[in-house]
């Protein structure tokens, strides 16, 4: 079985048990073969936690789950160092970051600080506990959930954070269908679910990936539409001033530039499209450029402005 089978297999056996949120599993499968961070914004209920589970099972990767909460401490999140009055040493307990598959579940409910610890893991790939720094396994994913912002209790995530997940992806209400299927569902079935994917299918997908052929004129393109969200760039369009405070870093070009091939590889080419780069334009660019107070009040939404921005480079 090709690499490509398997991923679809992976898919159709997740979206068999998972109802109305095929695109929310197509994001995650993305975030493990990319090796990106992906943050799920969406009301409680909408099966985000368990879309992660899920997946977690069916490609065989150590999970671990945390719910962020007000009072969770950094050390909770990497671990600490522990001393022993028996040995009158300091041992290292590691924290539960220590796993393939992190879920981190409500993320903007904890403070700052507990945020901020999740950075050195999710750029780095590596923890510092005391004076020693511990690497992360491969492949390191980080799959956090948010409620929407206006929520009671919560705190809204910083830029310096948003800008290292590789996509931001909104969970919408299941539709009629969907929604009356998850009625006859048994969820005893769901923890059944047998591995289809294995670490090493992960890694060798992401080689494969890695080889698809990116034209230099699609390489320009790309760099067009991440300088064309920047105030003041040549490629900047005036229609658009005063709508944006700041533009999107160069972390959005990499990632346009990583999914595009992804994409091209799911849809059986060897080559990327112009279409391919769009297809991923609102969940890259979405999160990263930051509205203006006007545009806010105007109820624009980035996702869509980014698209029609990078319509008009392309």
């Amino acid at each position: 079985m090709s690499g490509r089978e398997k991923v679809d297999e992976v898919l159709n056996k997740a979206k068999s048990v998972i109802f109305g949120q095929d695109d929310l599993l197509d994001s995650i499968m993305a975030a493990l073969v990319c090796e990106g961070h992906l943050l799920i914004e969406g009301m409680p209920g909408l099966g985000k936690t368990l879309s992660v589970s899920v997946m977690a099972k069916l490609c065989d990767l150590s999970f671990k789950r945390i719910q962020f909460t007000p009072d969770l401490l950094p050390s909770d999140l990497i671990g600490t160092m522990i001393y022993s009055q028996k040995t009158e040493q300091f041992t290292t307990k590691f924290g539960p970051i220590f796993t393939q598959l992190l879920l981190a579940d409500e993320i903007n409910r904890s403070p700052a600080k507990v945020q901020a610890a999740l950075l050195e893991a999710m750029a780095e790939k590596q923890v510092t506990i005391g004076e020693n720094t511990h690497k992360l396994t491969s492949p390191f994913v980080v799959l956090a959930t948010q409620n929407p912002i206006e929520q009671e209790g919560t705190y809204p995530l910083p830029e310096a954070q948003l800008d290292r997940f590789m996509m931001k992806v909104s969970v919408e209400y299941p539709n009629f269908d969907s929604e009356k299927n998850i009625l006859s569902l048994n969820f005893d079935n769901i923890t059944k679910n047998e591995a289809i994917m294995s670490t090493d299918d992960i890694l060798d997908l992401k080689e494969k990936v890695d080889k698809i052929y990116v034209d230099e004129k699609i390489k320009d393109m790309i760099v067009r539409v991440t300088h064309a969200t920047r105030p003041g760039s040549e490629y900047f369009d005036s229609a658009y001033n005063g709508a944006i405070a700041a533009g999107a870093s160069p972390r959005a070009t990499i990632w346009l530039y990583k999914l595009g091939k992804f994409v091209a590889f799911i849809k059986g080419r060897d080559f990327v499209s112009p279409e391919d780069v769009l297809h991923v334009v609102p969940s890259v660019l979405g999160h990263r450029v930051i509205l203006s107070y006007e545009a806010m009040v105007d109820k624009i939404q980035s996702r869509d402005l980014c698209l029609k921005i990078a319509e008009r480079v392309i």
